[in-house]
């Protein structure tokens, strides 16, 4: 299928935008409805609890928790509603402009700096890994990927010729790019926490 200036559409940006999303606002959507329950009952044993190590309790109680005044997952859902909108648009036929794509790419780019921010804090300063939060950062960096190398293929960020076949490139290696960052991400984790000797 094509669009304007007959460039075709992203089916597969927009599947990866709609699942990624989706798997994104189920975990913040958890992560939100445990944040409830230590409200009503501070003592509450979380579901996410499962040992000293993998819990959420702990990242939900810390300040970087509620990082703007109220609890993180909030932005989750919010930001992966409006994600997943876009991917649907995108298979039902909608076509965005230039600004918007930018726009999505800076949102995106939020998104994986803040997770960058929370994996610190869960490796160096909480010394905890929360199974809500790895969910929100493992669909992410895909997410992030993706729209950042498709914006470059497409010449959203410029329109140079060696820039747009070099984002084309880097689009059929996002599932490479990502493991390689989920893989740093575990490497880091253990050589600060040795999770491995600890779970």
């Amino acid at each position: 299928m094509t669009g304007p200036l007959g460039m075709t559409r992203p089916i597969g940006i927009a599947i990866l935008l709609v699942v990624g999303g989706a798997i994104g606002f189920w975990a913040a959507f958890k992560l939100t409805i445990e944040k409830f329950i230590v409200l009503e009952d501070p003592t509450a044993q979380l579901s996410c609890n499962y040992s000293i190590l993998v819990g959420c309790s702990k990242n939900l109680a810390s300040w970087q928790g509620e990082l703007f005044g109220f609890p993180n997952p909030l932005l989750g859902i919010a930001g992966w509603a409006v994600v997943i909108t876009i991917g649907a648009s995108l298979l039902a036929g909608a076509h965005y402009t230039r600004w918007f794509w930018i726009a999505l790419n800076i949102g995106m780019a939020a998104a994986m700096s803040l997770i960058v921010f929370f994996m610190y804090t869960s490796f160096y300063v909480l010394d905890v890994l929360c199974p809500r939060c790895m969910v929100t950062w493992f669909v992410t960096v895909p997410v992030f990927l993706g729209v950042t190398f498709y914006n470059l293929k497409v010449g959203n960020w410029s329109a140079n010729a060696r820039v747009r076949q070099f984002g084309g490139r880097l689009l059929n290696w996002v599932p490479l790019v990502t493991l390689a960052v989920y893989l740093l991400a575990a490497v880091l984790a253990q050589l600060e926490m040795d999770f491995l000797h600890r779970l």
